[in-house]
């Protein structure tokens, strides 16, 4: 999270985790990175190897909100301003990434490190492919700025609007940017991972984007980042807790630090569609029940580093298994929106509203009954190696 951590389709253990775009999805040519150049410029003629990630990505769908609906937001710009933007913090009162890594400027900077070294020895393999993968995630932050910008009615017209939408958007991006550099420098001082493959992940990752589903709606994009903020609140917690098990206080700190900023955007995020429901219900529960039925992708569904074509579903497999990330908490989220937006109390709803409502509000027992079905039937996955700390092996 940046927008954090997916749907689930319920055919494996391995893909309950995060849960995996539906079986529905098409398979994408192949693309280059130069995408965006003419076809016949000297540059693309140039390039010798094609960008072909593993590409799953969905019917595209645009602005399918009615136009009307975009008064909505252009109404609420006060409301934003005094109601989300609080949740901002001010540059001057931030923490910054250096106030939790070596001093490079101290005498003593050499010894910081060998400290920092000496505690990331105590930490598993499996722990470090968590690590990186929510690492990855935060630094793909350029995609997330994108896509927000995508939504119709708050989108940052000129890249410097001064609606409360688009100083939402830079001042959360912003804050955001910290999370990826300053897990980035921890890894890197490390020594345990490789970083040159961990850099190559992140710029496929950025190459590919993401296909959250949202249509240029903020309706289904608040949502959506409603349900990922959380996500990453819980994940970046559970690395917290697991780096204090293993006795490295420097870096719960820090993953507790991440885990912090994401709980308060996640506040902002659900205020929005708080008030969505408040003005629009039935729209917005329709919307819900949509983004739902979809199934909420994760940011970095797309990753890829270089190697392995089932990145994402092997990351995911792992923060599974160490309780990083689990299906369990996809649908404790889920629960815990429809607590906090009040779906249950909803009424003078359409025929679709109310379907809409049934659905959302039976969904969550309907994915624990199924996520206990696959771990009664789960086999011990495979152990396979990850480049990202030089193909040692891991448990899936």
């Amino acid at each position: 999270m940046a927008l954090k951590l997916n749907p689930l389709p319920f055919q494996s253990q391995k893909s309950l985790s995060f849960g995996l775009p539906p079986m529905t999805t098409i398979r994408s040519p192949r693309v280059f990175m130069a995408s965006t150049l003419r076809s016949g410029s000297k540059e693309v003629e140039n390039l010798k190897k094609p960008f072909t990630p593993p590409r799953e990505v969905h019917v595209q769908v645009t602005h399918s909100m009615p136009p009307q609906k975009i008064e909505i937001f252009k109404s609420l710009e006060d409301w934003a301003e005094q109601n989300i933007l609080i949740h901002l913090k001010p540059v001057e009162k931030c923490w910054q990434p250096q106030d939790f890594l070596p001093d490079p400027a101290s005498d003593g900077f050499e010894e910081q490190v060998k400290e920092l070294r000496e505690r990331a020895k105590e930490l598993p393999d499996d722990y470090f492919v968590c690590l990186v993968g929510d690492m990855v995630t935060e630094e793909a932050l350029p995609t997330y700025q994108t896509m927000l910008n995508t939504l119709d009615g708050v989108r940052d017209e000129t890249g410097a609007s001064l609606t409360s939408w688009a100083v939402w958007t830079r001042a959360w991006t912003a804050e955001e940017n910290r999370h990826g550099d300053l897990l980035n420098k921890y890894l890197y001082l490390s020594g345990r991972v490789d970083m040159r493959q961990i850099e190559k992940t992140i710029q496929y990752l950025i190459g590919s984007g993401m296909d959250p589903r949202t249509e240029n709606s903020p309706y289904l994009g608040f949502i959506y980042t409603s349900f990922q903020e959380r996500a990453t609140f819980i994940s970046h917690g559970n690395t917290a807790r697991q780096a204090k098990e293993h006795g490295d206080l420097n870096l719960a700190q820090i993953c507790g630090t991440i885990a912090s900023d994401e709980k308060r955007h996640e506040t902002a995020y659900t205020k929005i569609v708080e008030k969505l429901f408040e003005i629009d219900p039935d729209g917005t529960v329709v919307s819900f029940a949509d983004m739902m039925r979809k199934k909420i992708s994760m940011p970095a569904h797309l990753m890829y580093d270089g190697r392995d074509d089932n990145l994402f579903e092997n990351f995911s497999a792992v923060a599974q298994r160490l309780g990083v990330y689990t299906a369990k908490d996809y649908a404790d989220i889920l629960e815990f929106l429809v607590g906090r937006w009040k779906v249950e109390n909803l009424t003078g709803l359409s025929g679709e509203g109310r379907k809409a409502q049934d659905y959302v509000c039976g969904l969550a027992p309907r994915i624990r009954k199924l996520e206990e079905r696959a771990a009664g039937r789960a086999k011990q996955g495979p152990v396979i190696p990850f480049s990202w700390i030089f193909d040692r092996q891991v448990q899936l």
